[in-house]
């Protein structure tokens, strides 16, 4: 007999089903307006979803419920225990998340650290500065897997023995880009590795904004180390302000192209970053609270 979890997990798996069709079935749901019988009819489903993606849905949705009535990978779904209470308190929630590793992560308090792929020196040396102290305080270093700052924050987490969660766009099949394989796989051993797309995703270009939002929300505060105007990091940044999470930003030369993004978020009332401490006066606090 298939429950409430399951049906989620085919609701992930199906076709068309996207963030906002996602969300309003999940609102649907706690306001008690859905069956309590599972699965759902298809009319149940595409009433609630956009019309554009209805075809797609009705082609997929069978195949979807099978998929998941034989699931055997872990995951957890909104309304497990385990689920990070952090992200329940998002804007937009994801229903599924699948995961490698120890979950025992995410009961750690935590710091998100995103920034430019075209990482300079002054980012290197800005991320061996800050983040170790941090580390050794049982403080846990989410971020995306993505080249650069990312990576690099992912890298200084190992080398000061502390817990990293990497959050990507693809399925945990997946590797994209693909030299970061050894690291997805050492992250997964060492510490999480989640993702709330099925196994088989593709590194679509919607799915990092959506990514973006899972590493503002699982942490009371994201840094944001090098940045240019308009790039992932802000978007992040942005999320991270709209689910009340502090945004701590590192300045940078007003002559590089990869600091206009933090100058611009220190001009805009981000909190200056120059000591490892104050960091931890931001995370600690919201952690307290």
């Amino acid at each position: 007999m298939m429950n409430l979890r399951t049906q989620l997990l085919a609701l992930t798996m199906t076709e068309g089903i996207g963030l906002v069709t996602r969300t309003r079935l999940l609102h649907f749901i706690i306001s008690g307006n859905l069956p309590t019988q599972y699965p759902w009819s298809l009319e149940t489903i595409t009433r609630l979803a956009e019309p554009q993606q209805c075809m797609r849905i009705a082609q997929s949705y069978d195949k979807a419920l099978d998929r998941a009535s034989t699931f055997q990978l872990p995951y957890l779904s909104y309304f497990d225990e385990a689920y990070p209470e952090a992200l329940r308190e998002i804007h937009q929630p994801p229903l599924i998340l699948f995961y490698e590793g120890n979950l025992d992560a995410l009961k750690l308090p935590s710091l998100s650290v995103v920034g430019t792929r075209l990482a300079t020196p002054y980012g290197l040396e800005t991320i061996r500065h800050l983040l170790p102290t941090v580390i050794s305080k049982g403080i846990s270093i989410v971020s995306g897997l993505a080249q650069g700052i990312d990576v690099m924050a992912h890298q200084i987490t190992f080398a000061a023995c502390g817990v990293p969660i990497g959050v990507i766009g693809t399925g945990l099949d997946v590797v994209y880009p693909n030299r970061h394989a050894a690291l997805q796989k050492q992250i997964a051993n060492s510490g999480l590795l989640i993702s709330e797309y099925p196994a088989g995703s593709k590194p679509l270009r919607s799915h990092f904004p959506e990514r973006n939002r899972i590493i503002a929300g699982l942490s009371s505060a994201t840094l944001v180390i090098e940045a240019k105007k308009r790039s992932g990091s802000l978007i992040t940044a942005n999320l991270a302000l709209q689910n009340n999470r502090d945004v701590l930003a590192v300045p940078g030369s007003i002559f590089s192209e990869t600091a206009q993004g933090t100058n611009e978020l220190l001009s805009l009332g981000a909190k200056l970053v120059v000591q490892p401490e104050d960091i931890l006066e931001s995370v600690q606090l919201l952690n307290t609270i």
